[in-house]
Parts: C-alpha cells; sequence; structure tokens
C-alpha cells in the first residue's frame, strides 16, 4: 500500500510543478521545461520549502 501512496505523491509534485511552470511560463515567456528544471533541481534557493498536501 506504501508504495501506491508514495507513486501518487510523486505524480501528485510532479504535476504541481508543471502547473506552477506553466503558469510561470505564459506570465513570464521562459520555456516550461527551463522553468520546470529549475524547481526540480536539487539547488534551488527554495529547496527547504515543501509543496502543501
Amino acid at each position: 500500500m506504501k508504495t501506491k501512496v508514495s507513486t501518487n505523491n510523486k505524480q501528485l509534485k510532479a504535476r504541481i510543478i508543471r502547473a506552477v511552470a506553466s503558469s510561470t511560463a505564459i506570465e513570464t515567456g521562459q520555456s516550461i521545461r527551463a522553468l520546470e528544471t529549475t524547481l526540480k533541481s536539487k539547488n534551488s534557493k527554495f529547496q527547504h520549502l515543501s509543496l502543501a498536501n
């Protein structure tokens, strides 16, 4: 059961990152892929913050 929950959490996080990246891309004119990469990077200056569940 835990693997299903873990998989769902990973999918949810990926969807949220995609939504944030696409929204930001529309506003700034940047590439969605570039923004997704920035959000997923381990060197992000906001890495210590977690997404709300």
